[in-house]
């Protein structure tokens, strides 16, 4: 590029950094142009850097706009961050919210294309890869076979991957903190006996994990409740290393693990109780009665159901017609579906306990760990970030960016409560009995 494109270049992607965040002394980070120039954020400390590494940088991240686009732009590396991710994900919001008037939306128009054609590097490569290349032509959402390419692409990104920020038990769900000094380790074994004790398990009892993971909750249940269990997933690399571990416990006699559709649970009962923990946020809202029935079928009478979840709580929330058309011009949640969950839309609180109700289940109690997931994330953010070059070596630094994204983004959307988790305890009636005590007392000795 000659000199003179080249400071046009600088001088356009400068005004429309200044059109998105204001000028410098409005701005609390710093930002770092591809031939050197540093703008310092205005209070002379910046928690992280917005670095643009070439002339095209903001053309590709916003023409045209949208949170995709942005998050794209950071997968392959044409724009980076140096410094807290965490502080940086709230750039979205601020470049949507200065985008809603018309002026600043022209001015920026006007910007972008003066500034020179990205040339697509790694961008080709990089949509290949997104999950609708791998799910979308094998049928229907959450058709059979459809979920079992989602929960592949999910999960069988690899066991040693998730080794290296998950818990020694490799518990992929939210831990629960009893104290400020909780290890993550303390604060998922924690976790898994919560659930069992909020179940009631008793020794001898049939007790079945929807979505076990690597089986640490049916290894908890065999070993310290007597239970026998079993844990279904579609995930074979989960299988395989959970059934693993199940031997090197010695549990074989007492725990299982089947490559199993929640939909074909009632063939593996009955049982008397029944967990599912981070799994039904892959099941889609539509396919919640179907869900709960299939649980309902599994369970016998006075039977009880763990239901632990993501619930998205903005859509509980009446929205206007101008937000909900910005709201899918913007793509909103379009990277978490093409990158991380295919298909796994989040719905409302209220769908979830109105198919479980219309299915027959009961509601005895919900709590909710909104403030334990924003702190489970960190920890895993954090652990990741400290095993980066051993990360990018397993699945490659695209891979290492879409999870360090999406954990710091996820860990920013319970922290604020537009996200929140809750686990919902079911019974299935028996002529009104139901086998738990009359109050909560015993959760708490």
């Amino acid at each position: 590029m000659e000199r003179h494109d080249a400071l046009s270049a600088l001088h356009r992607s400068q005004h429309a950094v200044n059109t998105l965040f204001g000028p410098t002394t409005e701005r609390a980070f710093d930002v770092r142009y591809w031939d050197g120039t540093v703008e310092a954020a205005g209070n002379g400390t910046a928690p992280f850097t917005l670095v643009l590494k070439t002339p095209s940088a903001l053309r590709q991240m916003l023409l045209p706009p949208s949170e995709l686009a942005i998050a794209e732009a950071y997968l392959i590396g044409v724009v980076d961050v140096e410094g807290e991710l965490s502080a940086a994900v709230t750039l979205g919001e601020i470049i949507k919210a200065r985008l809603s008037s018309p002026r600043a939306l022209v001015s920026l128009t006007r910007d972008l294309l003066a500034l020179p054609s990205p040339h697509r590097n790694g961008a080709g490569d990089l949509r290949g890869r997104r999950a609708s290349a791998r799910v979308t032509p094998l049928g229907g959402k959450h058709e059979p076979v459809r979920d079992r390419a989602a929960i592949s692409y999910h999960y069988d990104v690899g066991n040693d991957f998730y080794a290296l920020w998950l818990d020694q038990r490799m518990v992929y769900s939210c831990a629960y903190f009893h104290r400020d000094d909780d290890t993550l380790d303390v604060a998922q074994e924690a976790k898994l006996d919560l659930v069992c004790r909020k179940l009631r398990l008793q020794p001898g009892e049939r007790f079945l994990d929807i979505g076990c993971g690597w089986g640490a909750l049916v290894m908890h249940a065999a070993a310290h409740y007597g239970v026998r269990a079993v844990g279904i997933t579609l995930s074979s690399r989960q299988a395989e290393l959970a059934t693993q571990r199940i031997e090197e416990a010695g549990l074989s006699d007492s725990v299982r693990i089947e490559l199993r559709d929640y939909r074909d649970v009632a063939a593996a009962g009955p049982f008397d109780k029944v967990a599912s923990v981070g799994m039904v946020e892959h099941v889609g809202v539509d396919h919640l009665p179907e869900y709960f029935a299939s649980a309902f079928a599994a369970l016998v009478p006075g039977g009880l159901f763990l239901n632990h979840g993501i619930v998205n709580v903005h859509s509980e929330r009446p929205m206007r017609w101008r937000d909900s058309v910005t709201r899918r011009l913007w793509r909103a949640d379009a990277f978490i579906d093409q990158y991380v969950f295919p298909d796994g839309k989040l719905g409302p609180f209220h769908e979830v306990i109105h198919a479980a109700e219309a299915a027959g289940f009961e509601t005895r109690d919900v709590e909710s760990l909104r403030e334990h997931y924003a702190r489970t994330l960190g920890e895993w953010t954090a652990r990741l970030e400290r095993n980066r070059d051993r990360a990018i070596a397993i699945v490659g630094e695209t891979s290492f960016r879409v999870w360090r994204l999406y954990m710091t983004a996820s860990a920013r959307g319970f922290a604020t409560g537009a996200l929140n988790v809750l686990q919902t305890l079911l019974s299935k009636p028996c002529g009104g009995h139901t086998n738990l005590p009359p109050t909560r007392e015993d959760l708490f000795v």
